[in-house]
């Protein structure tokens, strides 16, 4: 007797019907009920062989609904994840390269013209002091 053990143990599925688990013989059900209904409603409108691609398409999203897994979701959390990232939130992204050298020394040249500002003022103010002294000095 030979025991199967997943390498990921969320990948374990418990098979209740034909080795389908829970969620693939619902849709599979469910595929083949559409394909019945589509079958004898169809019957009077169409041939055999157009009734029988009708059908064949009719059970199609069942069977995908069923079986099909993406990146560990299922299908209805596919889309779900898909409507989310392309419709409600769409991002247009965009790349804008910083050059972080020019930034710094930009930044470095704000400050030396601040500095240089703040000196100029003051040694402005010295040699006005200085007049002021001189001229009180010529006064007397």
């Amino acid at each position: 007797m030979e025991v199967k053990i997943n390498k990921e143990i969320r990948d374990y599925s418990e098979n209740i019907f034909f080795g389908l688990s829970l969620r693939q013989f619902i849709f599979s059900i469910c595929a083949c009920g559409i394909s019945v209904l589509l079958y004898f409603l169809l019957r009077p409108y169409f041939g055999i062989e157009t009734l029988s691609w009708l059908c064949i398409l009719g059970a199609i999203p069942f069977a995908v609904l069923g079986f099909l897994k993406y990146n560990g979701m299922t299908a209805e959390k596919f889309i779900w994840a898909w409507i989310k990232s392309e419709i409600l939130y769409p991002k247009k992204l965009t790349f804008k390269p910083t050059n972080l050298y020019e930034q710094v020394m930009r930044d470095i040249e704000k400050e030396n013209t601040k500095n240089s500002k703040k000196t100029r003022g003051v040694k402005n103010k010295i040699e006005n002091i200085k007049k002021d002294i001189q001229t009180r000095q010529r006064k007397v």
